[in-house]
């Protein structure tokens, strides 16, 4: 069963093919999502790494935690499901104040 890893604190300037060649020596790879900001496209700073199998997961965050790339001390751990969105969203808008005629 496959298992996906947070990573953070990568360089800004690491690319999904930087993140493949540094976990792919621990096992195999199902997925790399590096996310990015929604406006200005640029990368956040984190990625999720999808694994094959837990105990590749298990060694490649052993392996990687607190390694460095680019300068920066990498954070890799299990990532936690994100929890579900509540619906609706938006309020409705007011019916303002008093009407005066």
């Amino acid at each position: 069963m496959s298992k996906k890893l947070y990573v953070g604190n990568i360089p800004f300037s690491a690319t999904e093919a930087d993140l493949r060649e540094m976990f792919e020596a621990h096992g195999t790879i199902e997925s790399i999502n590096v996310i990015t900001d929604r406006e200005t496209g640029r990368p956040r700073g984190f990625a999720f790494v999808e694994m094959e199998d837990s105990e590749s997961a298990t060694k490649a965050m052993q392996a990687l935690d607190g390694r460095d790339m680019g300068g920066r001390n990498l954070k890799v751990n299990e990532a936690n499901e994100r929890p579900p969105r509540s619906g609706g969203g938006g309020g409705g808008g007011g019916g303002g104040g008093r009407g005066r005629y």
